[in-house]
């Protein structure tokens, strides 16, 4: 997690696909920020399906929604146009240094691919449709989501496998009325 006090110089670094700085965007507006794993990743896919899915009723509480991913951005683009998920603001880290500032770590063997993951792996992948593709980044890296408020970390959930799959309204509950 990010150490207190270095906050603000990692929000200032972590400039989005706009030009803006996360610092910035999360200034007048609560950011749900999802560090995803990489584009080829069932579970990755499976993310950008649920956030899709969720987009306008997370967005109609003010919730601005931004994406951590290791690519560049005009493969990024093509992966969120096919979700829906046109003109979403993301960041683009393929060194992983933010992930490594929020505390997102490589997963070991059983993270990414123990019997849980395997099987929530043809789920995702076969039942739900999301298929698999090629790796776009680094494959051990695990994804993270982290609800920032007045440039602060008012909420997280840290994957402890690669097929976690966070409740995101539950997440901004931090954030309602304040």
């Amino acid at each position: 997690m990010i150490p207190y006090g270095m906050q603000e110089e990692v929000l200032d670094q972590m400039v989005t696909n706009s030009g803006e700085s996360l610092r910035k965007t999360a200034a007048n507006a609560p950011v749900l920020l999802v560090f995803l794993r990489h584009f080829g990743c069932v579970f990755c896919r499976e993310a950008l399906a649920d956030i899709s899915k969720r987009r306008k009723e997370i967005e109609s509480t003010g919730t601005r929604i931004v994406f951590v991913h290791m690519t560049e951005n005009d493969i990024a683009e093509r992966y969120f146009i096919r979700y829906n998920l046109e003109k979403v603001t993301h960041i683009s880290d393929p060194e992983c240094n933010f992930y490594r500032a929020f505390g997102l770590m490589k997963g070991n063997f059983n993270q990414l691919f123990g019997l849980h993951s395997w099987i929530r792996g043809f789920s995702a992948s076969v039942v739900a449709g999301h298929g698999v593709g090629p790796q776009m980044g680094d494959g051990f890296q695990m994804p993270g989501v982290f609800v920032i408020q007045n440039g602060e970390i008012r909420e997280s959930f840290i994957h402890q496998l690669s097929s976690d799959r966070p409740d995101y309204e539950e997440l901004l509950k931090c954030c309602a009325m304040d």
